[in-house]
C-alpha cells in the first residue's frame, strides 16, 4: 500500500522498507503499520513460536528521565530520580537493581490504569539518576506531558521516539542476536543493557510483547534500516506484522492498553497485582492507593480472565453470560489461536465466577456459544530467566 494512501499518519524509519516487503500498511496508534506481510498473520505467528521474527514497534515512547543535579552517589541519585517518578505509577522503582526493568503501570487518582509501560535501571554507575521508559503508542502524548510537569525543574524527560526502535522474538532471537551483539547472549529476562559502538549507543532489553524470549533494540549505533536489514539477512529471521504480535501476546495472556485496560480499570481487577507495590499501597503513597487496598484485601468485583471459546471467535465487546444467561462480563481481547487452532478470549467477569473450568457462554451475532475459563497465559511463557 503506498504511503500516500495513509496521508495523514506518522511514520516510522522503516515504513518505506515495509511497503518494499509488500507489507499491509493500517492506522495504528497514529502511525501507519504493517499489519502483515504477504506470508499471511497465520504464518507470521508460527514462524515467531517456532524461529525469530523481527518486528518495527519504533511508534512505542521510549523516552529517558534524567535527574536535573546528582550528587556522584549512585543509589542516592537512583533513589532521587525513582522518588520522582513513583508518585505516578504502582511499582517499585526504588528497589530495581541496577541493569534491570520493571513492568508497572500509570495510575489515575482513582486506580485506574493510564497506560503500561516498561521502567528500567542502567547498570553503570556514571548513569545512577537516569530510568529508561518505554510508553505505549496510541497514549505516549498525554503519558510523556504528565510526567514532564510532575518531575519539572528536577529531572529532564528526553524523548527517543524520532527513530527506530525493534523487536526480535521467538526461541531463536538469542542465537541470532548474539551473533550481532555478543553482550546480549548473557543477558536474562527483563535486563537492560547499554552498548556502545563508537561514539554511539544502542539500548537492547531482553523482553517483547510475545510470551517468547527475546529483545528489544533501541539504536543509535547503526541506522535503523540498516539494523533492519541485518537481522533479516539472516535466514532464521522474519519480518511480523501487528496481526501476528496481536494474536501472540494474546495467547501469552498479555493485556493491552485501550482494550484490556483503560481508566476504569484497576491493577487488581486487570489480575496485575504482581505490578503493585504493596509496600507503598499500605503507606498510601500510591494513586488510588484506598481502592486499591480494599480490592487486594476483599477483592475486586470484576478480574480479568482467560477462555477457551467453542465456535466463531468471540471478539471484543462481545458480552459473556452465566449458565442462568444473565450477562455478567464482556470481551477484552478475542481471536483466533493459530498455536491451538482455536478460539481464545480475555474478558471481565465477577470473581465467583472466574475459576478455571467454570462453563459461561460468550454471545457472537446475537447467537449464546459455550466457553470456559482457564488459566493464563494460554500458551506457556518461554523467558529466559536469570539462573
Amino acid at each position: 500500500m503506498p504511503p500516500t494512501s495513509l496521508p495523514d499518519l506518522k511514520s516510522t524509519p522503516l515504513t518505506a522498507a515495509h511497503e518494499a516487503l509488500g507489507a499491509r500498511m493500517v492506522e495504528f496508534g497514529g502511525y501507519a503499520m504493517p499489519v502483515q506481510y504477504p506470508d499471511g498473520v497465520l504464518k507470521e505467528h508460527l514462524w515467531t513460536r517456532e524461529h525469530a521474527g523481527l518486528f518495527d514497534v519504533s511508534h512505542m515512547g521510549p523516552a529517558f528521565l534524567r535527574l536535573s543535579r546528582t550528587t556522584g552517589d549512585p543509589e542516592a541519585d537512583h533513589a532521587a530520580v525513582a522518588a520522582l517518578l513513583e508518585p505516578l505509577i504502582s511499582g517499585d522503582i526504588r528497589g530495581l537493581a541496577p541493569g534491570r526493568l520493571r513492568y508497572t503501570l500509570l495510575l489515575g487518582e482513582d486506580g485506574g490504569v493510564l497506560d503500561d509501560l516498561m521502567v528500567g535501571r542502567p547498570r553503570e554507575a556514571g548513569l545512577q539518576g537516569v530510568l529508561h521508559l518505554v510508553v505505549n503508542a496510541g497514549t505516549k502524548e498525554a503519558d510523556f506531558a504528565r510526567i514532564a510537569a510532575a518531575v519539572q525543574g528536577q529531572a529532564t524527560l528526553t524523548r527517543a521516539d524520532t527513530g527506530g526502535l525493534l523487536a526480535l522474538q521467538g526461541p531463536e532471537a538469542a542465537a541470532v542476536v548474539g551473533s550481532l551483539i555478543p553482550q546480549a547472549a548473557s543477558m536474562s529476562f527483563m535486563s537492560l543493557a547499554r552498548i556502545e559502538a563508537g561514539d554511539q549507543e544502542a539500548w537492547v532489553s531482553r523482553s517483547g510483547y510475545t510470551g517468547e524470549d527475546g529483545f528489544e533494540i533501541l539504536s543509535a549505533a547503526f541506522p535503523t534500516q540498516q539494523l533492519w536489514e541485518i537481522l533479516l539477512s539472516d535466514p532464521r529471521v522474519r519480518p511480523i506484522g501487528l496481526g501476528a504480535r496481536d494474536s501472540l501476546r494474546l495467547e501469552a495472556g498479555l493485556p493491552l492498553y485501550g482494550h484490556d485496560l483503560d481508566e476504569s480499570v484497576s491493577p487488581v481487577e486487570a489480575n496485575l497485582g504482581f505490578a503493585v507495590s504493596r509496600k507503598r499501597v499500605k503507606a498510601g503513597a500510591m494513586r488510588g492507593a484506598a481502592r486499591i487496598a480494599r480490592e487486594l484485601a476483599d477483592g475486586p468485583g470484576r478480574v480479568r480472565v482467560g477462555l477457551n471459546v467453542a465456535g466463531a471467535p468471540a471478539r471484543e465487546g462481545a458480552e459473556i453470560a452465566g449458565a442462568d444467561g444473565v450477562i455478567v462480563g464482556r470481551v477484552t481481547s478475542g481471536g483466533f489461536s493459530p498455536s491451538l487452532g482455536r478460539p481464545i478470549a480475555m474478558g471481565f467477569v465477577p470473581p465467583g465466577l472466574s475459576q478455571p473450568g467454570t462453563a459461561l457462554h460468550v454471545i457472537v451475532r446475537g447467537k449464546p456459544q459455550a466457553c470456559e475459563v482457564t488459566e493464563l497465559p494460554f500458551v506457556p511463557h518461554r523467558y529466559v530467566r536469570a539462573v
